[in-house]
Protein backbone atom coordinates (compact mmCIF):
# COMPACT_ATOMS: atom_id res chain seq x y z
CA UNK A 1 0.00 0.00 0.00
CA UNK A 2 1.55 3.60 -0.65
CA UNK A 3 -0.41 6.61 0.80
CA UNK A 4 -2.00 9.62 -1.19
CA UNK A 5 1.38 11.71 -1.52
CA UNK A 6 2.98 8.65 -2.88
CA UNK A 7 0.22 8.08 -5.23
CA UNK A 8 -0.02 11.45 -6.55
CA UNK A 9 3.53 11.99 -7.01
CA UNK A 10 3.75 8.76 -8.84
CA UNK A 11 0.54 10.21 -11.01
CA UNK A 12 2.54 13.08 -11.79
CA UNK A 13 5.35 11.43 -13.48
CA UNK A 14 2.66 9.12 -15.63
CA UNK A 15 1.73 13.12 -17.31
CA UNK A 16 2.24 12.70 -21.11
CA UNK A 17 1.06 15.18 -23.81
CA UNK A 18 2.00 14.47 -27.31
CA UNK A 19 4.69 12.05 -26.20
CA UNK A 20 6.38 14.93 -23.82
CA UNK A 21 6.71 14.23 -19.87
CA UNK A 22 7.50 16.33 -17.03
CA UNK A 23 11.35 16.09 -16.44
CA UNK A 24 11.01 13.55 -13.24
CA UNK A 25 13.99 15.01 -11.64
CA UNK A 26 12.42 18.78 -11.33
CA UNK A 27 9.14 16.62 -10.02
CA UNK A 28 11.48 14.72 -7.58
CA UNK A 29 13.00 18.12 -6.61
CA UNK A 30 10.03 20.15 -5.61
CA UNK A 31 8.18 17.01 -3.69
CA UNK A 32 11.57 17.46 -1.82
CA UNK A 33 10.80 20.81 -0.80
CA UNK A 34 7.79 20.15 -0.01
CA UNK A 35 6.10 21.70 -2.89
CA UNK A 36 3.70 18.73 -4.34
CA UNK A 37 0.66 20.20 -3.27
CA UNK A 38 2.09 23.36 -5.56
CA UNK A 39 2.64 20.61 -8.64
CA UNK A 40 -0.45 19.31 -8.47
CA UNK A 41 -1.90 22.64 -8.63
CA UNK A 42 -0.33 23.64 -12.31
CA UNK A 43 2.72 25.22 -10.89
CA UNK A 44 6.15 24.80 -10.89
CA UNK A 45 8.06 26.79 -7.84
CA UNK A 46 11.46 26.39 -9.09
CA UNK A 47 13.30 29.19 -11.39
CA UNK A 48 15.25 27.64 -14.01
CA UNK A 49 15.49 26.52 -17.79
CA UNK A 50 13.74 22.79 -17.00
CA UNK A 51 10.50 24.14 -15.06
CA UNK A 52 10.08 26.83 -18.08
CA UNK A 53 9.94 24.20 -20.57
CA UNK A 54 7.62 21.53 -18.22
CA UNK A 55 5.14 23.93 -16.76
CA UNK A 56 3.33 23.86 -20.74
CA UNK A 57 3.37 20.05 -20.01
CA UNK A 58 2.44 19.95 -16.67
CA UNK A 59 -1.07 22.57 -17.17
CA UNK A 60 -1.93 20.57 -20.41
CA UNK A 61 -1.74 17.39 -18.80
CA UNK A 62 -3.73 18.70 -15.95
CA UNK A 63 -6.20 20.52 -17.89
CA UNK A 64 -6.99 17.30 -20.24
CA UNK A 65 -7.27 14.47 -17.78
CA UNK A 66 -7.68 14.80 -13.48
CA UNK A 67 -4.68 14.09 -11.19
CA UNK A 68 -6.87 10.54 -10.12
CA UNK A 69 -7.96 9.35 -13.67
CA UNK A 70 -3.88 8.48 -13.79
CA UNK A 71 -4.43 6.74 -10.39
CA UNK A 72 -5.30 3.21 -12.58
CA UNK A 73 -1.82 3.61 -14.15
CA UNK A 74 0.05 3.92 -10.81
CA UNK A 75 -1.97 1.21 -9.59
CA UNK A 76 -1.04 -0.87 -12.24
CA UNK A 77 2.40 -0.48 -12.30
CA UNK A 78 2.38 -1.33 -8.87
CA UNK A 79 0.25 -4.38 -9.28
CA UNK A 80 3.23 -5.69 -11.31
CA UNK A 81 5.86 -4.66 -8.94
CA UNK A 82 3.86 -6.71 -6.15
CA UNK A 83 4.08 -10.20 -9.12
CA UNK A 84 7.67 -10.00 -8.51
CA UNK A 85 7.49 -9.08 -4.63
CA UNK A 86 9.04 -5.53 -5.04
CA UNK A 87 8.71 -2.46 -3.42
CA UNK A 88 8.56 1.19 -3.58
CA UNK A 89 10.67 3.85 -2.32
CA UNK A 90 9.74 7.47 -3.07
CA UNK A 91 11.39 11.29 -2.50
CA UNK A 92 9.33 11.45 0.06
CA UNK A 93 10.14 8.70 2.14
CA UNK A 94 13.24 8.81 5.06
CA UNK A 95 14.34 5.56 3.62
CA UNK A 96 15.27 6.80 0.13
CA UNK A 97 18.95 6.82 -0.44
CA UNK A 98 20.68 9.36 1.19
CA UNK A 99 23.30 9.50 -1.77
CA UNK A 100 20.58 9.83 -4.33
CA UNK A 101 18.77 12.43 -2.16
CA UNK A 102 21.56 15.04 -2.52
CA UNK A 103 22.51 15.31 -6.32
CA UNK A 104 19.88 17.51 -8.68
CA UNK A 105 19.28 14.53 -11.54
CA UNK A 106 17.45 12.28 -8.39
CA UNK A 107 14.02 10.36 -9.84
CA UNK A 108 11.95 10.66 -7.61
CA UNK A 109 11.15 7.21 -7.05
CA UNK A 110 12.62 3.09 -7.09
CA UNK A 111 11.04 0.19 -7.38
CA UNK A 112 13.43 -2.19 -5.34
CA UNK A 113 14.12 -5.75 -4.48
CA UNK A 114 15.67 -6.80 -1.48
CA UNK A 115 16.50 -4.59 1.36
CA UNK A 116 17.11 -0.88 1.48
CA UNK A 117 20.01 -0.15 4.01
CA UNK A 118 20.25 3.25 4.69
CA UNK A 119 23.24 3.06 6.78
CA UNK A 120 25.48 0.56 4.76
CA UNK A 121 24.54 1.82 1.37
CA UNK A 122 25.72 5.52 2.31
CA UNK A 123 28.72 3.39 1.72
CA UNK A 124 28.47 2.39 -1.30
CA UNK A 125 31.41 2.70 -4.29
CA UNK A 126 30.29 1.94 -8.35
CA UNK A 127 32.76 -0.55 -9.80
CA UNK A 128 32.07 -0.12 -13.41
CA UNK A 129 33.41 -0.67 -17.24
CA UNK A 130 33.29 -2.08 -20.25
CA UNK A 131 31.10 -5.36 -21.08
CA UNK A 132 33.82 -6.74 -23.67
CA UNK A 133 36.29 -6.39 -20.65
CA UNK A 134 39.56 -8.26 -20.87
CA UNK A 135 41.24 -11.07 -18.81
CA UNK A 136 42.99 -8.03 -16.80
CA UNK A 137 40.32 -5.97 -16.40
CA UNK A 138 37.89 -8.83 -15.22
CA UNK A 139 40.69 -9.71 -12.66
CA UNK A 140 40.99 -5.41 -11.66
CA UNK A 141 37.57 -5.60 -11.01
CA UNK A 142 37.48 -8.59 -8.94
CA UNK A 143 40.43 -7.51 -6.83
CA UNK A 144 39.14 -4.02 -6.43
CA UNK A 145 35.45 -5.17 -5.22
CA UNK A 146 37.30 -7.77 -3.04
CA UNK A 147 39.47 -4.69 -1.47
CA UNK A 148 36.77 -2.24 -1.38
CA UNK A 149 34.19 -4.45 0.21
CA UNK A 150 36.50 -6.01 2.56
CA UNK A 151 37.30 -2.10 3.93
CA UNK A 152 33.72 -1.55 4.22
CA UNK A 153 32.18 -0.43 1.02
CA UNK A 154 29.11 -1.41 -0.44
CA UNK A 155 29.75 -2.59 -4.63
CA UNK A 156 27.26 -0.81 -6.69
CA UNK A 157 27.22 -1.42 -10.12
CA UNK A 158 25.03 -1.97 -13.27
CA UNK A 159 24.60 -5.68 -13.49
CA UNK A 160 25.80 -5.80 -17.08
CA UNK A 161 28.29 -8.44 -18.73
CA UNK A 162 31.97 -7.89 -18.38
CA UNK A 163 33.32 -5.41 -14.96
CA UNK A 164 29.67 -4.87 -13.61
CA UNK A 165 29.12 -8.76 -13.34
CA UNK A 166 32.36 -9.49 -12.22
CA UNK A 167 32.21 -6.45 -9.29
CA UNK A 168 28.52 -7.96 -7.87
CA UNK A 169 29.75 -11.47 -8.24
CA UNK A 170 33.27 -10.91 -6.16
CA UNK A 171 31.06 -9.09 -3.44
CA UNK A 172 27.92 -12.13 -3.34
CA UNK A 173 31.17 -14.73 -3.14
CA UNK A 174 33.20 -12.73 -0.03
CA UNK A 175 29.18 -12.38 1.87
CA UNK A 176 29.25 -8.85 0.58
CA UNK A 177 26.25 -6.63 0.18
CA UNK A 178 26.11 -5.50 -3.25
CA UNK A 179 23.30 -3.25 -5.33
CA UNK A 180 22.77 -3.13 -8.87
CA UNK A 181 21.03 -0.58 -10.87
CA UNK A 182 19.69 -2.13 -13.53
CA UNK A 183 18.60 -0.13 -17.30
CA UNK A 184 14.86 -1.50 -17.29
CA UNK A 185 11.42 -1.55 -15.34
CA UNK A 186 12.19 -4.15 -11.92
CA UNK A 187 9.86 -7.04 -13.60
CA UNK A 188 12.60 -7.50 -16.53
CA UNK A 189 16.18 -8.46 -16.15
CA UNK A 190 18.96 -7.40 -19.13
CA UNK A 191 21.13 -9.28 -19.84
CA UNK A 192 19.00 -12.17 -19.22
CA UNK A 193 22.04 -14.11 -18.88
CA UNK A 194 22.23 -12.28 -15.21
CA UNK A 195 18.78 -13.16 -14.01
CA UNK A 196 20.33 -15.82 -11.67
CA UNK A 197 22.83 -12.76 -10.95
CA UNK A 198 20.03 -10.84 -10.26
CA UNK A 199 18.33 -13.41 -7.46
CA UNK A 200 21.23 -13.58 -5.84
CA UNK A 201 21.77 -9.92 -5.30
CA UNK A 202 18.17 -9.48 -4.38
CA UNK A 203 18.48 -11.86 -1.68
CA UNK A 204 21.59 -10.51 -0.30
CA UNK A 205 21.93 -6.62 -1.19
CA UNK A 206 19.44 -4.58 -3.37
CA UNK A 207 18.34 -4.69 -6.66
CA UNK A 208 16.73 -1.35 -8.05
CA UNK A 209 15.04 0.41 -10.49
CA UNK A 210 13.95 3.94 -11.82
CA UNK A 211 11.80 3.11 -13.84
CA UNK A 212 8.03 1.69 -14.35
CA UNK A 213 8.01 -2.04 -13.33
CA UNK A 214 6.72 -2.87 -16.66
CA UNK A 215 9.48 -0.66 -18.41
CA UNK A 216 11.22 -3.04 -21.59
CA UNK A 217 15.26 -1.68 -22.03
CA UNK A 218 15.56 1.29 -24.57
CA UNK A 219 18.49 3.29 -25.85
CA UNK A 220 17.70 5.87 -22.92
CA UNK A 221 17.77 3.54 -20.26
CA UNK A 222 21.16 2.69 -19.41
CA UNK A 223 22.38 6.49 -19.75
CA UNK A 224 19.60 7.02 -17.10
CA UNK A 225 20.81 4.40 -15.11
CA UNK A 226 24.60 5.09 -14.89
CA UNK A 227 23.06 8.53 -13.44
CA UNK A 228 21.34 6.57 -10.51
CA UNK A 229 24.15 4.46 -10.31
CA UNK A 230 26.64 7.41 -9.89
CA UNK A 231 24.43 9.20 -7.57
CA UNK A 232 23.80 6.43 -5.04
CA UNK A 233 27.76 6.21 -4.86
CA UNK A 234 30.32 8.11 -3.09
CA UNK A 235 32.59 7.50 -6.07
CA UNK A 236 32.53 5.71 -9.00
CA UNK A 237 35.80 3.38 -10.28
CA UNK A 238 36.22 2.66 -14.01
CA UNK A 239 38.16 -0.23 -14.62
CA UNK A 240 38.27 -0.52 -18.46
CA UNK A 241 36.16 1.33 -20.81
CA UNK A 242 36.70 2.80 -24.24
CA UNK A 243 35.44 6.12 -25.92
CA UNK A 244 31.98 4.77 -26.44
CA UNK A 245 31.53 2.90 -23.39
CA UNK A 246 28.34 3.84 -20.56
CA UNK A 247 31.40 3.57 -17.98
CA UNK A 248 32.78 6.85 -19.68
CA UNK A 249 29.39 8.40 -19.84
CA UNK A 250 29.14 7.46 -15.85
CA UNK A 251 32.38 8.99 -15.48
CA UNK A 252 31.57 11.97 -16.65
CA UNK A 253 28.36 12.30 -14.76
CA UNK A 254 29.78 10.99 -11.75
CA UNK A 255 31.85 14.57 -12.05
CA UNK A 256 28.96 16.91 -12.68
CA UNK A 257 27.66 15.07 -9.48
CA UNK A 258 30.41 16.25 -7.00
CA UNK A 259 31.06 12.80 -6.83
CA UNK A 260 34.86 10.82 -6.69
CA UNK A 261 36.11 9.55 -10.18
CA UNK A 262 38.62 6.79 -9.96
CA UNK A 263 40.02 5.95 -13.04
CA UNK A 264 42.68 2.90 -12.79
CA UNK A 265 46.10 3.94 -14.06
CA UNK A 266 45.99 1.02 -16.72
CA UNK A 267 42.69 2.98 -17.87
CA UNK A 268 44.44 6.51 -18.48
CA UNK A 269 47.71 5.35 -20.05
CA UNK A 270 45.37 3.70 -22.43
CA UNK A 271 42.08 6.09 -23.24
CA UNK A 272 42.60 9.51 -24.14
CA UNK A 273 39.10 10.75 -23.34
CA UNK A 274 40.87 9.11 -19.33
CA UNK A 275 43.68 11.51 -19.88
CA UNK A 276 41.64 14.18 -20.83
CA UNK A 277 39.62 14.08 -17.88
CA UNK A 278 42.80 13.08 -15.72
CA UNK A 279 44.63 16.07 -17.06
CA UNK A 280 41.13 18.63 -16.40
CA UNK A 281 41.27 17.18 -12.72
CA UNK A 282 37.83 16.07 -13.24
CA UNK A 283 38.70 12.74 -12.69
CA UNK A 284 41.64 10.83 -10.34
CA UNK A 285 44.22 8.02 -11.28
CA UNK A 286 44.80 5.61 -8.92
CA UNK A 287 47.52 2.82 -9.17
CA UNK A 288 46.02 1.14 -5.99
CA UNK A 289 43.07 0.25 -3.61
CA UNK A 290 45.13 1.87 -0.77
CA UNK A 291 44.64 5.21 -2.89
CA UNK A 292 41.54 4.74 -3.28
CA UNK A 293 40.42 4.11 0.09
CA UNK A 294 42.47 7.25 1.05
CA UNK A 295 40.13 9.56 -1.71
CA UNK A 296 36.81 7.93 -0.64
CA UNK A 297 37.31 9.44 2.58
CA UNK A 298 37.10 12.80 1.40
CA UNK A 299 33.67 14.60 1.59
CA UNK A 300 31.53 14.45 -1.45
CA UNK A 301 29.47 18.08 -2.79
CA UNK A 302 26.45 18.06 -4.61
CA UNK A 303 26.88 18.73 -8.22
CA UNK A 304 25.56 22.22 -10.32
CA UNK A 305 25.72 20.60 -13.56
CA UNK A 306 22.28 19.48 -15.07
CA UNK A 307 22.36 16.27 -16.98
CA UNK A 308 20.89 16.49 -20.60
CA UNK A 309 17.53 17.16 -20.41
CA UNK A 310 16.50 14.01 -23.37
CA UNK A 311 18.49 11.34 -20.10
CA UNK A 312 15.69 12.44 -17.54
CA UNK A 313 12.19 11.92 -19.45
CA UNK A 314 10.58 8.80 -19.31
CA UNK A 315 9.92 7.93 -23.29
CA UNK A 316 7.52 5.37 -22.03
Amino acid sequence: MIDEAQKRLLALCSLRIEGKSVDWSLLARCALRGQLDSLCEGFIPEDSAAARKALPVLREGLRERALSEHYARVEGELEQAGDVEASLVTVLDPEYPENLRSVADLPPFLFYRGKLDHHADARSVAVVGTRDATEDGLSRARMVARELSEAGYVISSGLARGVDSAAHRTALHFGRRTIAVIGTGITRCYPKENFELSEKIAEQGLVASQFWPSRSPGRDTFPRRNHVTSGISLGSVVIEASGTSGAKMQARVAAEQGRHVLLLQSLVDQQPWAQKMAEAQRATPVASVEQMLDILKRPVRAGEAQPPMQLLLDSR
